[in-house]
């Protein structure tokens, strides 16, 4: 997933962490056709399945990587239940399709034994068939995204006050409390005073995901 983001945006997860496996959740945020899509990025090893089906939860459509060279993993049916749980439309996304291993009809009918059926096999799911090193089927996951997210209305209420989610959360011993938050209504701004069940303080500071300040979310 992290190499899929990497190609979709030259991010740079997977150097960062240990193993090359993300061990926290990340939101990614790019922009095509003149709409935002915000990833995010939920640890692939099964050693972090309660984070993941933390991610599936905040998520309004779930994309389902697959390596298209090998078979779907214990870990692929893993988060193939917590986006069911979830409640929350799916893509399949078969990854390494440029390798001469690559057989995307094998994961296909793979995937449809544990009910999974896309719809070149006649299912109501939709697939897409990428490389993440060799930057191809980029461009129709990104329409495929935003086809289905036009299919759910999945609308934001900008004048209402600001709500969200908190997916992430530490301590910066220069900057004090951190915490990653996905809006999903109204617009948060620098000095606005936030509040969770546990907590209450006021924004010192807000920053996209490049770092970048910013006075508004």
């Amino acid at each position: 997933k992290s190499s899929l983001l990497e190609a979709i945006r030259d991010f740079r997860i997977t150097s960062k962490e240990s193993g090359g496996i993300t061990q926290h959740i990340g939101a990614y945020e790019v922009e095509h056709n003149e709409k935002k899509i915000t990833f995010l990025d939920t640890p692939g090893h099964e050693a972090f399945s309660a984070m993941r089906l933390r991610g599936a939860s905040v998520a309004d459509i779930a994309l389902l990587v697959v390596d298209a060279a090998q078979s779907v993993q214990p870990q692929t049916k893993e988060a193939i239940r917590a986006i069911k749980n979830a409640d929350i439309p799916m893509i399949v996304v078969l990854n390494k399709v440029d390798l001469p291993t690559a057989n995307p009809d094998k994961i296909k009918g793979e995937l449809a034994k544990i009910d999974v059926v896309v719809e070149s096999m006649g299912g109501s799911v939709p697939s897409v068939e990428v490389s993440a090193k060799e930057k191809t089927g980029i461009n129709e996951l990104l329409e495929m995204i935003l086809l289905v997210a036009d299919l759910q209305n999945l609308i934001s209420d900008t004048e209402s006050p600001a709500e969200g989610l908190i997916i992430e959360s530490y301590m910066d011993s220069l900057k004090g409390p951190i915490a990653t938050v996905i809006v999903e209504k109204g617009i948060l701004r620098e000095k606005s005073i936030i509040a969770t069940d546990l907590a209450l303080a006021k924004i010192k500071s807000l920053e996209d995901f490049l770092g970048k300040n910013i006075k508004e979310a």
